[in-house]
C-alpha cells in the first residue's frame, strides 16, 4: 500500500479547509469558507467529526464570525457562539474550545478581534497536534509484544488536530514494531471504521482488514485480537467514557476474553463538571442515518429507530486511558488531570 499524506482541516488564506468526510473513502473532496455558518453545518452533518476536531473547528469558526466586520461585534461574536454551542451536545471539546474563545473575546481590549481571535484558534490547534503526540508516545507503553490491535470508530487526523488519538498509538505502535494488524470494526450505523480508520490506515500503510461490528467477539473467541483501543468523546472524572455507539459493547467483550481494554484521549476529553458517565448527555441522531444509506433507503421509511451516537463505557471495564500526561490506571479520578 502506498503511504500518501493529507491534511484532514488547515487554516489558509483566511478560510478553514477541511476534508468532507462523508465523501471517504471513495472521493478526497475539500471544502474552503470562511463561514461559520457553513461550519456549524459541517459538523452537524459530520463533515467534520471527532471531538478534538470538532474544538479546533469551532475556535476557527468564532474567529471568522468577526471577520471583516468592524461594528456590532459583540453581537455578531455572540450569535456564532449560540449557534456552534447547539451543534454536537456530546463532545465536550466543542464547549471546552468555545469556553476558550469567548474568555479570550471578553477579555480583549484592542480593536483587531479577528487577528486576536484566530491566534488564540492557532494555538488551539496546535495544541491539540501536540497532545496527539504525547499521547501515542505514552501508548507504546501499553504493549508487551507485537500485538494484532482492534479498534473502534475513527480516532485519527480525521477526529483530531494532529495525528490522531487511539489512531496514533496504533500508528507509533506499528512505526516501532509493536503493531502488527489491525482490525478496523465498520462502526454502524455510518461506517466511520470502514470508511474514515480505513482510509487512514491504508494511507499510513499499516496491514488491516475491516469487520463488521458484530465480528469483534468472533475475533476475540478465536484469539486473534490482543489489545483493543478506542477513542473518547467526553470522559466523567470518575472514568466513564462515553465514546462511539458499540464501544461499551466491546468494552464487556473485552472483559469476558481477558483482553486489555485501553481510551486514548486528550485531557480537553475530560468534563471535570461531570461526577460520572450517567451525567454526560447523549445525542441522538436522525432515524435516516440508519433506514438510509448514500440516499438509498434500506428500509421502509416510515419505521421506529432508536440512534444514540454514543453509549457510556463504565470505568471498571477500562484498562488504562492515555492521555498527553500519563497512562492513568484504575481507580479513576481525572478531577486534576
Amino acid at each position: 500500500m502506498m503511504k500518501t499524506n493529507f491534511k484532514a482541516i488547515e487554516f489558509m488564506d483566511d478560510n478553514f479547509i477541511f476534508i468532507d468526510q462523508t465523501k471517504l473513502p471513495l472521493s478526497e473532496e475539500y471544502i474552503a469558507t470562511d463561514d461559520y455558518e457553513r461550519i456549524a453545518e459541517a459538523i452537524e452533518c459530520l463533515e467534520v467529526r471527532g471531538a478534538p476536531q470538532i474544538g479546533v473547528a469551532v475556535a476557527y469558526a468564532l474567529a471568522l464570525s468577526v471577520k471583516n466586520f468592524n461594528k456590532d461585534i459583540p453581537e455578531r461574536f455572540e450569535r456564532a457562539y449560540k449557534r456552534l454551542r447547539i451543534t454536537r451536545p456530546t463532545a465536550v471539546n466543542l464547549f471546552w474550545a468555545l469556553g476558550i474563545m469567548k474568555e479570550s473575546f471578553e477579555n480583549y481590549s484592542g480593536s483587531d478581534y479577528y487577528n486576536h481571535l484566530l491566534a488564540e484558534a492557532k494555538v488551539i490547534h496546535s495544541d491539540d497536534y501536540a497532545r496527539c503526540e504525547k499521547i501515542a508516545s505514552n501508548g507504546l507503553e501499553i504493549f508487551a509484544k507485537k500485538s494484532t490491535v482492534l479498534t473502534h470508530c475513527n480516532t485519527g487526523q480525521l477526529a483530531t488536530g494532529g495525528e490522531g488519538t487511539a489512531f496514533n498509538v496504533i500508528k507509533k505502535g506499528y512505526e516501532n514494531g509493536l503493531v502488527e494488524f489491525v482490525y478496523a470494526d465498520e462502526t454502524r450505523p455510518l461506517f466511520q471504521g470502514s470508511r474514515l480508520t480505513a482510509f487512514e490506515l491504508e494511507k499510513s500503510g499499516i496491514p488491516f482488514a475491516i469487520n463488521t461490528d458484530s465480528t469483534a467477539a468472533v475475533l476475540m473467541s478465536q484469539g486473534k485480537i490482543d489489545i483493543v483501543i478506542v477513542g473518547s468523546d467526553r470522559i466523567a472524572v470518575n472514568g466513564d467514557v462515553a465514546n462511539k455507539i458499540g464501544t461499551y459493547s466491546l468494552a464487556v467483550l473485552c472483559d469476558f476474553h481477558k483482553i486489555p481494554f485501553y481510551v486514548a484521549t486528550p485531557t480537553s476529553t475530560i468534563d471535570r463538571l461531570c461526577p460520572d458517565g450517567s451525567k454526560i448527555k447523549i445525542e441522538l441522531r436522525d432515524k435516516k442515518e440508519v433506514l438510509m444509506y448514500n440516499c438509498v433507503e434500506i428500509t421502509r421509511s416510515y419505521y421506529d429507530v432508536y440512534s444514540p451516537a454514543f453509549d457510556v463505557t463504565p470505568a471498571k471495564l477500562i484498562t488504562g486511558i492515555i492521555t498527553e500526561k500519563a497512562l492513568h490506571k484504575a481507580p479513576y479520578n481525572l478531577t486534576d488531570v
